[in-house]
């Protein structure tokens, strides 16, 4: 069964393996505040990881046990985290007094109208999130599934690198126990907030109310776009293009003919998800974007999606109340923090 709400007594990483990288958090608790003991990330091969699915778990599990070995981290435990078509979640009501396993008994017999697939076929959990919003004698219980061989190809892949998976969350919920702490340094967030994790080759829209999330959608676009085309424009490698798009060293017209229409292209796809957002529920507008992922930190970023849109937007930082263990890089940490929301919030795991 999936860990995805249970307890957890063991210190975790929090391992986020997306579809161009494997990123890696370990955080400690000393003093009431979090620290971050060892973080790091590592690219992956070209298409072992395709949409957020395991291609070749040998060739993720390779670049993880390179990272284990520059990082060093403290444990071999891992959170790691399935998302978008690969899961399946639902909230339903039952009784208050129920025990645990006569709730797994009673989701189990009335699965078909929970989930698509046999049961045979998936990983099954389930976790009281709060009371019914209609009865007092019941309680809302999230119901998330998601099919077994995407929970293999992950325990297969960290396996490689001699980790053992202890928790498989689900990808929305890492983004919403990191923004938590965004949450709780940045007072004047306002209470409806959406979140742009804009990836290698997908960018999720998450939205969060008073800091619980009411949505999340993928779309196809991300900073893949952006190497693509310096690849073509400069007659680059992919892994050239990736380097330059990093460290800089472009000619002279990068700035005007690749960059500025790339990030004119990030605040139309933010336009469009928005307005799905608005058009699929009561709500018409939103007080603050964050912007994650590795793409965020591009120069000028936040200020022309705010000038555009309108809406006050900043840049996604889960670390800036967090202390900083003497082996890390805090100058890199602070350009990496945007791309370590997924992998953040898993490691957070490890305080339940």
């Amino acid at each position: 069964m999936l860990s995805f709400g249970r307890k957890n007594r063991k210190n975790l990483l929090g391992l986020d393996i997306s579809s161009s990288s494997v990123k890696l958090i370990e955080l400690s608790l000393q003093n009431g505040r979090y620290c971050i003991e060892h973080y790091g990330s590592e690219p992956l091969p070209p298409n072992a990881v395709a949409e957020k699915n395991i291609v070749s778990a040998e060739g993720v599990g390779d670049a993880i046990e390179k990272l284990i070995r520059r990082v060093r981290p403290g444990t071999a435990l891992a959170a790691v985290a399935v998302s978008g078509s690969t899961v399946i979640t639902k909230v339903i009501d039952m009784d208050t007094n129920m025990t645990d396993d006569e709730r797994e008994n009673q989701i189990r017999l009335d699965a078909d109208a929970h989930i698509p697939y046999p049961l045979s076929e998936v990983n099954l959990d389930f976790d009281v999130i709060g009371k019914s919003l209609t009865d007092p004698n019941r309680v809302r219980v999230l119901i998330a599934a998601s099919r077994s061989e995407n929970i293999e190809q992950r325990v297969e892949a960290l396996g490689y690198a001699g980790l053992e998976v202890k928790v498989v969350d689900i990808e929305a919920h890492a983004v919403e126990r990191a923004f938590g702490l965004i949450e709780a340094a940045v007072p004047d967030l306002g209470n409806m907030v959406a979140i742009f994790d804009i990836g290698h080759s997908i960018t999720t829209l998450y939205v969060l109310q008073n800091g619980n999330m009411i949505y999340n959608r993928e779309q196809t676009f991300g900073g893949k776009v952006l190497t693509d085309n310096i690849q073509r424009r400069y007659g680059l490698t992919e892994e050239d293009a990736m380097r330059a798009k990093k460290s800089g060293g472009l000619p002279d017209d990068y700035a005007s003919e690749i960059l500025a229409p790339f990030m004119d292209s990030i605040v139309q796809e933010a336009a469009r998800a928005l307005q799905v957002f608005y058009s699929a529920s009561q709500f018409n507008d939103v007080d603050h974007i964050l912007l994650a992922g590795g793409t965020a930190v591009l120069p000028g970023l936040p200020y022309m999606v705010q000038s555009k849109l309108g809406n006050v937007t900043s840049v996604a930082d889960p670390f800036v109340n967090m202390q900083v263990a003497p082996n890390v890089d805090r100058a890199a940490l602070q350009e990496d923090a945007p791309r370590l929301m997924v992998a953040c919030g898993l490691a957070l795991r490890s305080f339940d």
